[in-house]
């Protein structure tokens, strides 16, 4: 992954995760790692399990909200962390799969727990060809 596709933007007592990329699936994508990085460096995430990801939502900010809380629940229900995310839209609908391992303290040292994504500063635009999908996440 390319780090200079995705970042962090300070919000408070909370995190803002940021995706770029030449298409919004992409920058969905880039937003997924950016969250990732929230909690460990993702380059210590071994992809080794596969999960199917499905969100319904017509409005494209909401879908944004929906996937980022999707990752997270199964980050919290699965105890799991991801490093590889591949998404497709399309008319409202995304798919994706995503790849990660079960969280081990030693090897990923988790710094904050993310309680859910949120409706702050969430965007998804598309300026002079290049996607942007953003909101801050509740640690």
């Amino acid at each position: 992954m390319n780090s200079s596709n995705w970042e962090h933007f300070s919000h408070q007592a909370d995190v803002g995760i940021r995706g770029t990329g030449a298409s919004m699936d992409q920058a969905f994508e880039m937003a997924a790692y950016a969250l990732t990085a929230v909690v460990t460096d993702p380059k210590n995430v071994t992809p080794e399990t596969i999960l199917h990801i499905h969100c319904n939502e017509s409005d494209r900010e909401l879908l944004f909200l929906d996937w980022i809380n999707a990752i997270i629940y199964e980050m919290d229900t699965r105890k799991m962390i991801f490093s590889d995310f591949k998404v497709q839209t399309h008319n409202g609908e995304l798919y994706a799969d995503i790849k990660g391992e079960r969280i081990n303290s030693k090897k990923h040292d988790p710094a904050v727990d993310i309680k859910g994504a949120t409706l702050t500063e969430l965007k998804v635009t598309n300026e002079n060809s290049q996607w942007t999908a953003q909101c801050v996440v509740d640690v």
